[in-house]
């Protein structure tokens, strides 16, 4: 049964009237006639009466009317809700993180304008390993990835970068510096508590550079499972860390920030994604970027 039947049969139906429902249709009156006969015919019944002025259903009729407008209201939110799909404004997307990232305010500025222009895509977030956020994205099980440089992305990826971002000091709040608003790191003597390695190569290698550019050669203490568990570890009286900038805005008690006087402590957020990717989310998604970077 074709679904133009159920909507030649619906305009009869609602408006009781053949020549009113042709016009409503923009069809003339004769055809009409023509396919409501052809699909009382393959439904075996008829479906109206005739009378003088108009028609009115018979039983198997009405039985039918409940069920076809439904089926046709299904039929139009299964379109309307692909052609959302392919425009981009529904469905869902994949969201890597690495290294942080979702403390900077570019990243929560792009995530909160991308909810606002698109409340219908499922933003699905996961924060993972560097070498796990590019495997993902290229299994396409992550669509596009905050991700911290330098990083090796290759010739398979494109990337647009976002912002730089310094690392600050983190002190216990009893340090004998920690009144101080910049450190000389040369000064420092307490072990460096770090994240491992793999978590972020080239965060981990940038802050191990900078300490030794500086003349601080830190005994490395025992690992943090992660970036944010350093700052509790050094509230904790295990040693000193780096964390990016954006982290100084978490509320742990007993620790001070501090910039340093090395200029080789900064890190920079991009955005990476597949290339050749044309996905509609995707590319909804980098035009946020782009308009927002272009406005900045």
């Amino acid at each position: 049964m074709e679904l133009r039947y159920l909507r030649y049969f619906v305009a009869v139906a609602s408006t009781r009237h053949f020549t009113r429902a042709a016009e409503s249709l923009g069809i003339s009156q004769p055809p009409l006639s023509q396919q409501i006969q052809k699909l009382e015919r393959e439904i075996g019944t008829p479906l109206f009466k005739r009378l003088t002025r108009g028609v009115e259903m018979t039983e198997a009729g009405e039985a039918l009317y409940q069920d076809a407008s439904h089926i046709l209201e299904l039929a139009e939110s299964a379109v309307e809700r692909v052609r959302s799909i392919a425009r981009g404004e529904s469905g869902a997307i994949n969201v890597g993180f690495s290294c942080a990232v979702t403390f900077h305010p570019t990243v929560l500025t792009l995530l909160r304008r991308y909810r606002q222009h698109y409340p219908s895509v499922q933003l699905r977030p996961r924060e993972e390993h560097i070498h796990e956020i590019l495997e993902s994205l290229r299994n396409r099980t992550t669509d596009i990835a905050f991700v911290r440089l330098p990083c090796d992305i290759g010739e398979e990826f494109e990337g647009e970068l976002l912002a730089d971002e310094p690392m600050r000091l983190v002190l216990p709040e009893n340090h004998p510096f920690s009144d101080q608003t910049q450190i000389n790191l040369g000064q420092l003597q307490e072990p460096l508590i770090i994240f491992p390695r793999e978590l972020c190569p080239s965060l981990h290698d940038l802050i191990i550079r900078a300490c030794y550019l500086s003349g601080y050669q830190p005994k490395i203490n025992p690992l943090a499972p992660h970036i944010t568990a350093t700052i509790s570890m050094v509230a904790s009286g295990f040693g000193v860390t780096f964390v990016p900038e954006s982290l100084a805005s978490i509320q742990t008690g007993n620790v001070t920030y501090h910039n340093t006087n090395t200029p080789h402590l900064t890190t920079q957020i991009a955005v990476i994604w597949r290339k050749h990717d044309r996905s509609a989310t995707l590319l909804n998604m980098l035009q946020l970027v782009r308009d927002y970077l272009h406005s900045a």
